[in-house]
């Protein structure tokens, strides 16, 4: 029964030993074997591993893609205007040995606070370099990746990747949104009333050019016009001329019928003239031929 009893114990204390002297990493994970406080192994391939029982310990990081959202920080672009930036970024242990060196005991936590210090110094740095409109335009793409570029360098002090940086968001701060505002709005004031005169100013030299075309082309015409009726007149005298040269006779009754057709033009025309005036001279004759010819028929009867 005492046999039994000790080898009931020696294979328990076996057993303890085993079990102290392996351990499984997980596929998800990183791990260390510490021999007071000094690294003796880093098993990074996923299955089981042998340590020292009671002499050394294992300490396990995660492996993974993890992410990092920095406190709310206030730049100051180029043009001075104060923006609110929040920031993530997405990291990874590559080095777990310079981990451990640079992250001591703290782990996880020690390696986030001084990557949070990095992420935030080159922040200020490459937003401070451009204009707040850059910021809040196409080109936070082009910060972005500048801002990563330069956290991945300074991170591999930490043991750490950094896989990638975005800004979420690039904000006014409240205090400064209303006077921001107003002066938006006065510029934009400024810029509309500046296009107005312009505009203006374009208008009144077309409307010019258009009235001095316009009085050249009234002008021109007017001319042309003139010459055209003068040659007119000249072509209706040249005929007149010859027709009175003609026929005499025709001249005098078309005058007389336009004379005729002046003096008596309205529709209630009343003209009081003597009748043995000369203005009647064409109708008396006409009136005396008429009467002789009717005496002349008369007496043939």
């Amino acid at each position: 029964m005492g046999r039994m009893a000790i080898l009931l114990g020696v294979a328990l204390v076996a057993l303890v030993i085993f079990l102290s002297s392996v351990f499984i990493v997980d596929e998800r994970e990183k791990a260390l074997v510490l021999q007071f406080g000094q690294i003796k192994a880093v098993k990074e391939e996923p299955g089981l591993a042998v340590k020292i029982p009671f002499l050394q310990e294992v300490v396990r990081y995660d492996g993974r893609i993890q992410s990092l959202e920095t406190e709310s920080l206030e730049v100051t672009p180029a043009d001075n205007v104060r923006l609110v930036v929040d920031a993530f970024a997405r990291w990874r242990i590559s080095d777990v040995e310079q981990f451990r060196r640079a992250a001591g005991g703290g782990g996880i936590t020690t390696a986030e606070q001084r990557l949070e210090n990095i992420l935030n110094a080159e922040l200020r740095a490459v937003l401070g370099s451009v204009t707040s409109s850059s910021v809040l335009s196409a080109d936070r793409v082009g910060l972005m990746n500048q801002i990563r570029d330069a956290a991945i360098v300074q991170a591999r002090a930490l043991g750490v990747e950094v896989i990638d940086v975005r800004i979420k968001r690039a904000d006014l701060p409240d205090q400064n949104l209303a006077a921001t505002f107003a002066r938006m709005q006065a510029e934009r004031e400024r810029e509309a009333a500046d296009e107005r005169a312009r505009g203006q100013e374009t208008a009144q030299r077309i409307r010019a050019q258009a009235d001095r075309s316009a009085l050249e082309i009234v002008s021109e015409a007017r001319r042309d016009s003139d010459i055209v009726r003068g040659e007119a007149d000249a072509e209706r005298n040249r005929i007149f001329a010859e027709a009175f040269g003609k026929d005499e006779e025709f001249f005098a009754f078309y005058r007389s019928l336009s004379a005729y057709e002046e003096a008596l033009k309205g529709e209630n025309s009343q003209l009081v003239i003597s009748p043995d005036s000369d203005f009647f001279n064409y109708l008396n004759s006409v009136d005396g031929a008429a009467s002789q010819s009717s005496g002349a028929a008369a007496t043939a009867n």
